[in-house]
């Protein structure tokens, strides 16, 4: 094979990969985010506060117990820290303490890296788009307050561990399919597309029948990656078309 049959061939090839790839995806019409971790770099704020708070009774915060955790409502999360660690408190009481340290590390949280471009990539396609996080309402008051000019090209958010409709919270779908259902025009579960970083918000998003891209943080075992539609390592590798959104402007 010369130079040129080569390049003819390798040209060949990566249109077909390409295709396959694009093939393997269903078209949407509707886009729900998590909020923390996948938009706004706060996953080592968390870690760090839960790590202080544990570590002041003796106890080890691990990644197995982070990935217990990450994506759940607050309360189940400070629940299953008391109880899998024996702690001497409430999970209330664990919670207040720990609410305690986090809310001046919130008040202006970094934007994860393609969260911004995507976001007002979407909204300038008219894209709708709205946010599915298993934090409080208030805790999302404060985190999002100084990042408002983003947070105002959502339709919606539904938050977690307030909303009364939310009985039960991430690995369940219920959040994403009550997410979807207050769209002005609500879509069906398969035209929503799921941008989450937890394997727990991964498994409700499939659970409710929406494809998932999942973009975990460093400590995630590859194995808890499989479930997810698509994995990626960060929102910049992201390509809209894959799914039916418009693509980038060149």
């Amino acid at each position: 094979m010369n130079i040129l049959q080569f390049k003819y061939f390798f040209n060949i090839l990566g249109r077909f990969r390409n295709f396959s790839m694009a093939s393997s995806y269903s078209p949407v019409s509707h886009v729900i985010f998590d909020l923390d971790g996948t938009i706004l770099d706060t996953e080592t704020i968390y870690t760090e506060t839960y790590r202080q708070v544990i570590e002041s009774f003796g106890k080890t915060y691990d990644n197995e117990l982070r990935l217990a955790i990450t994506g759940t409502k607050e309360h189940d999360a400070c629940r299953v820290l008391v109880e899998s660690l024996n702690l001497p408190l409430t999970p209330t009481e664990f919670s207040l303490k720990v609410q305690a340290l986090q809310k001046p590390a919130l008040e202006n949280p970094p934007i994860k890296p393609g969260a911004e471009k995507l976001i007002c990539h979407l909204h300038h396609h008219k894209i709708p788009m709205a946010i599915a996080t298993s934090s409080g309402e208030q805790k999302c008051k404060i985190k999002t307050a100084s990042h408002m000019h983003l947070f105002k090209l959502f339709s919606h958010m539904v938050t977690g561990s307030t909303d009364s409709e939310v009985v039960n919270g991430k690995p369940a779908p219920d959040i994403f399919l009550i997410t979807a259902n207050r769209f002005p025009n609500p879509p069906p579960p398969e035209k929503c597309l799921v941008f989450e970083d937890a394997p727990n918000g991964v498994t409700g998003g499939i659970a409710a029948g929406m494809q998932v891209v999942m973009i975990p943080e460093n400590y995630v075992p590859v194995e808890m990656t499989k479930e997810a539609t698509l994995v990626l390592k960060s929102l910049e590798d992201f390509k809209p078309e894959l799914f039916g959104l418009p693509p980038y402007p060149k």
